[in-house]
């Protein structure tokens, strides 16, 4: 059996990344044949540069260039207070709302007993290691799955006998949203977490 062509074993390669299917990854492989020869070579260079220089931060466990990363590094966020996602794109998604001024941690998943994935799994003994020290604040900021959910409740519980404040990050009807197309537990939660005006 002979191997298969470099056009195939590309569009394989491709349609192993998340949201690519077949038809995508084809089009991305005959985009990346099309293209000057420099534009290509220049996305194999970036792919190797990235696997080669980035690493995670020894403290909150996000993809960093330089160990510790930036935000960690940054004397002006407050160390007290600690952001925990389940992973490195949602720091990204909370910086880019603003506002924030703590740290981050990054379990890298979150609880799925179904899918296996247990505590040690994820990055949670670090997070304890780090509430024994001058943490006052947790947020818990996974999605509002049933494992976001699950993996929430299970941290504030662990992290309470510290003596470590856990919060949740508010939930509920988005702006721009309309009431009628909003689920119960959608509207539920935004009811329970009003605020005064």
């Amino acid at each position: 059996m002979s191997s298969p062509s470099p056009i195939a074993r590309l569009v394989a390669e491709l349609g192993k990344l998340p949201g690519v299917g077949e038809k995508t990854a084809a089009r991305l492989a005959f985009h990346i044949l099309r293209a000057p020869a420099e534009d290509a070579a220049a996305l194999a260079a970036a792919i190797g540069d990235m696997r080669a220089k980035i690493s995670f931060c020894s403290a909150c466990w996000d993809f960093t260039e330089d160990d510790p990363c930036p935000i960690c590094r940054d004397a002006r966020r407050d160390s007290s207070l600690v952001c925990v996602v389940a992973q490195p794109q949602d720091v990204l998604a909370v910086e880019r709302a603003g506002g924030y001024r703590g740290r981050y941690h990054v379990l890298h998943g979150v609880l799925s007993p179904l899918d296996g994935v247990g505590p040690d799994d994820l990055r949670v003994a670090e997070l304890v290691k780090r509430c024994s020290g001058d943490i006052k604040e947790v947020i818990i900021a996974t999605n509002p799955s049933v494992e976001g959910e699950t993996t929430a409740v299970y941290l504030a519980k662990l992290l309470r006998p510290l003596g470590v404040r856990c919060s949740r990050i508010a939930m509920g009807v988005p702006m721009g949203g309309e009431l009628e197309y909003a689920d119960r537990l959608t509207l539920s939660r935004a009811i329970d977490g009003r605020r005064e005006m």
